[in-house]
C-alpha cells in the first residue's frame, strides 16, 4: 500500500469520524453478524444506513479512505469506500483491499461503493473470477453483476468477455447463488445479451457437473421467464 502522507486536517476528520461512529454501534447487530460467522477485527454493528448518513456529511478524499481502511474495523471499512475517490484508486489498492476482506459482506460493499467506479472495474472484475481464493472469485462475480446493473454506456463485448473465464466457476457450490445472481444481470441488459446469455448457459448444461447443470437451469428459467422478456421488449 502507498504511503501515507501526514496531513493534520484529513488526521483530525479521521478522528472524527471515529468518534461519531460509537454512537451508532448496535451490539446487539455485531453479536447475529458474528454468529452467522462475519468475522471482523472489530465490529460495532453499525447499521449500513447509518454509515451512509455519515459518510453523507463529508467530502470524498482519497488519503481518508486509506486512513480509515488501515483501521481495520468494520464500519471504517465501509466508510472508506463510502469516501474514496474513484480515480484516485490504484489497481494496487484495489488488490490489496480484495486480499485483505474478511467476508463477503465488505466484497459486496466495496464492490458496490466504489470498485465499480474506478478505471479499473471490467479488467478486474474478469481478473479477480480468475483468482485461486474463492471470496476473490466473489468479487469478480459480484463485481460483473454490479456493472451490469449500474453501467449505462459500456458496449456489450465488455459483458461478453466474461463468458469465457465464467464455466470453472460455475462448478463450485459455494460460488452458485452468487454466479446465477450476477450472471443473470447481464442478460437483463438487452435483448442481445439475453440471447447470448441463455445460449452460454446453455453451454454449461453440458458440463459435467451437477452444480453447473443446475446453475444453467436457474439461469435459463430467469432469462427465458415472460417477465424478463417483456421488459426487454419495452426496452428496445
Amino acid at each position: 500500500m502507498e504511503y501515507l502522507l501526514d496531513n493534520p486536517q484529513i488526521e483530525n476528520t479521521y478522528q472524527e469520524i471515529v468518534r461519531k461512529i460509537r454512537p451508532i454501534q448496535n451490539g446487539a447487530v455485531a453479536e447475529m453478524m458474528a454468529q452467522r460467522g462475519l468475522d471482523y477485527k472489530v465490529n460495532l454493528g453499525a447499521s449500513v444506513v447509518s454509515l451512509r448518513q455519515l459518510a453523507a456529511d463529508y467530502p470524498k478524499n482519497h488519503l481518508l479512505a486509506l486512513k480509515l481502511w488501515n483501521k481495520q474495523w468494520r464500519e471504517t471499512m465501509i466508510l472508506a469506500t463510502l469516501l474514496d475517490e474513484p480515480a484516485q484508486v490504484t489497481e494496487e489498492q484495489l488488490d490489496y483491499w480484495v486480499k485483505s476482506f474478511p467476508n463477503i459482506e465488505m466484497a459486496e460493499q466495496a464492490s458496490m461503493n466504489l470498485f465499480v467506479f474506478t478505471p479499473f472495474a471490467f479488467a478486474k472484475a474478469r481478473e479477480w473470477c480468475l483468482g485461486k481464493k474463492n471470496l476473490v472469485k466473489m468479487t469478480g462475480l459480484l463485481m460483473m453483476g454490479r456493472l451490469a446493473m449500474t453501467d449505462k454506456t459500456t458496449g456489450d463485448e465488455a459483458f461478453e468477455s466474461f463468458f469465457e473465464v465464467l464455466p470453472p466457476l460455475s462448478k463450485d457450490p459455494e460460488l452458485s447463488s452468487i454466479f446465477i445472481r450476477s450472471f443473470t444481470h447481464i442478460g437483463r441488459r438487452n435483448i442481445k445479451l439475453n440471447q447470448l446469455a441463455i445460449m452460454f448457459a446453455r453451454t454449461l448444461q453440458t458440463i459435467d457437473s451437477p452444480v453447473a447443470k443446475m446453475v444453467a437451469l436457474e439461469i435459463i428459467d430467469e432469462l427465458e421467464s415472460d417477465y424478463i422478456q417483456e421488459m426487454l421488449k419495452d426496452k428496445a
